[in-house]
């Protein structure tokens, strides 16, 4: 059997994957009241890297960078060279844990050729907390497309095992292409990404779109030529292939599976390929499984289309708790009057960041579109609220030194290369139907459909599509209605920026069984704004079977700028 990981991949030598960039992680990780629950902030203090910020992109989803975490090779762990099929032997992570213990397998390139060429995929397990009330394994994808699962489970290993109610073993894994496992790479050397990436920004206008568009074709090129063998077999029916062979690994019957934000797709495309192998499902934050598969042009369209609304809501919020809570309200002007005067300013000229972390040697400034994407994470998080309202009115005052070391994370060669990983499994999913001089057009309409991340999404995901050298040569694009055993329980928030409520109830309509939990709430998943109703819930379906009668809505235990929402 041969194996292709190339030299320098990270199936040769001691493997690391990065933790999640603060308020990019997926901390919905419910338990019931007398539970542990997911605290964000201990990611927060943990992770100082900001590289990878742009891979949070697919569907908003959850993407993001980290310290170094991962799975140590030594005694008793698999080497490059084991066979498909082989049973895990389980080592010390890196950091080590607590019940964590880390591995690393290996999957064919090619599932239509199964003794062909083969890859590595790096492996995490937490034991129950509860091992005398073991029920079996619950598996987890974070979102991305392209986000650490190892990272996830070394970031809060008691908020994840909270989510089972301690009753289960929790699995977790570096997708194909991403971190730990073999990953797809576009440069020979770090000098050559970090001199490609040194001009790139978001566009607002025509020509920095223009600009895009060439810069997009020619990593396109790039990405082709070092990673050309892998790019086709990054789809997510590739993933959703190899989680089915991590569940026969792990002795399971049947898949008991949470899958957050872009892995709600995940979950969606294994219950229509393996629709009788399902146990549990809970899909959170949910990905529109039609629009993303159609195209480009319609899933870049669908991530554009929420965060306006909750950016929205982020202002009429301020106004209604007052300049006590919220920096931006009050002295005559509403928040949305003054955000307006932000975005004047922005546009006419960039606004002085002299604390800023800049990604280049000139003094930091900030840029409108450095100000878009300041405003990516924030309307995701809103117990940020108050702190981002904050940073807006430091800006309006002259002073965008936080917002612009916020946006210099998405603007670094760590974040484009994170939103790249992202886009190469997006483009294996669904390519573009347009070709890449259709730019100006699909660049207006995406800016049309979302003022504050149309331009994002078309740098992040159209422009690379456009031009992608390759097709996945194994994906799935529905249908999407397949019977399982169970219903599939869907829960998302009223006001998601980046997986719109009307995902989730378009969702509930096309999937075959399935239950939306709908939480009053806002952020991007609903651990952003916290509900015990949401968290009892997920637990009873995921222990007992039981779902909540259709039509079920749930409260957030706390509204934003609400001190108590920490």
């Amino acid at each position: 059997m041969t194996t292709n990981d190339p030299p320098g991949d990270p199936g040769a030598a001691r493997m690391r994957t990065r933790r999640h960039h603060p308020g990019l992680l997926p901390s919905f990780l419910p338990g019931r009241r007398a539970m542990k629950r997911f605290d964000p902030s201990r990611i927060f203090r943990a992770a100082r890297d900001p590289a990878v910020l742009a891979a949070a992109i697919a569907a908003g989803c959850v993407v993001a960078p980290s310290a170094a975490a991962g799975v140590v090779d030594g005694p008793g762990l698999p080497s490059p060279g084991s066979a498909v099929g082989a049973p895990i032997v389980w080592g010390e992570c890196d950091p080590p844990g607590e019940g964590l213990a880390c591995a690393r397998i290996r999957v064919p390139l090619d599932w239509d050729r199964p003794n062909g060429r083969t890859i590595s995929l790096a492996v995490i397990r937490l034991l129950a907390s509860k091992p005398e009330e073991r029920i079996g394994t619950l598996f987890i994808n974070p979102g991305g497309p392209g986000d650490t699962g190892v990272g996830l489970l070394q970031g809060d290993p008691e908020g994840v095992d909270a989510i089972g109610g301690g009753r289960f073993d929790v699995v977790s894994w570096d997708p194909r292409g991403t971190h730990a496992s073999t990953r797809v790479r576009c440069f020979e050397s770090r000098a050559s990404e970090n001199r490609f990436w040194a001009d790139a920004t978001f566009p607002t206008t025509m020509a920095e779109a223009k600009r895009t568009e060439f810069k997009a074709a020619a990593l396109a090129r790039r990405c082709g030529k070092v990673s050309g063998w892998l790019l086709p077999h990054i789809s997510t029916a590739d993933t959703a292939r190899d989680l089915d062979h991590l569940r026969v690994l792990m002795g399971e019957e049947k898949l008991t599976y949470v899958g957050l934000s872009y892995g709600t797709y995940l979950g969606q495309t294994y219950a229509n390929m393996f629709p009788a192998r399902i146990r549990a499902m809970v899909l959170n934050g949910v990905v529109d499984a039609i629009d993303y598969s159609t195209s480009a042009e319609t899933r870049a369209a669908n991530f554009s289309s929420w965060a306006d609304e909750v950016f929205d809501q982020f202002l009429s919020l301020c106004d209604r708790a007052g300049p006590e809570r919220c920096a931006l309200a009050g002295g005559g002007e509403t928040a949305a009057q003054r955000w307006g005067r932000l975005v004047t300013q922005a546009r006419r000229s960039p606004i002085p960041a002299p604390g800023g972390s800049g990604t280049s040697l000139s003094r930091p400034t900030l840029s409108y579109g450095d100000l878009l994407i300041s405003q990516f994470q924030p309307p995701r998080a809103p117990r940020t609220w108050p702190d981002n309202a904050a940073n807006l009115a430091a800006a309006l005052r002259g002073d965008a030194s936080v917002l612009e070391s916020a946006a210099s994370g998405f603007t670094s060669p760590d974040g484009w290369g994170g939103g790249t990983t992202s886009a190469a499994i997006q483009c294996a999913d669904a390519p573009s139907r347009l070709l890449p001089r259709a730019w100006p057009q699909e660049f207006m309409r995406l800016k049309r459909i979302g003022a504050l991340q149309g331009p994002l999404h078309f740098a992040w995901e159209w422009a690379p599509c456009a031009s992608w050298p390759v097709r996945g040569q194994d994906t799935y694009r529905g249908p999407w209605d397949a019977e399982t055993p169970v219903p599939i329980l869907l829960v998302n928030q009223r006001y998601d920026p980046n997986s719109g409520y009307a995902n989730a109830v378009h969702a509930e309509q096309y999937l075959g069984d399935a239950v939306l939990l709908t939480h009053e709430g806002y952020g991007h998943l609903s651990f952003q704004n916290p509900s015990s109703c949401v968290d009892r819930a997920i637990v009873d379906y995921l222990v007992d079977l039981v779902t909540p009668p259709p039509g079920t809505v749930c409260q957030s235990d706390h509204q934003p700028f609400d001190p108590e929402l920490r």
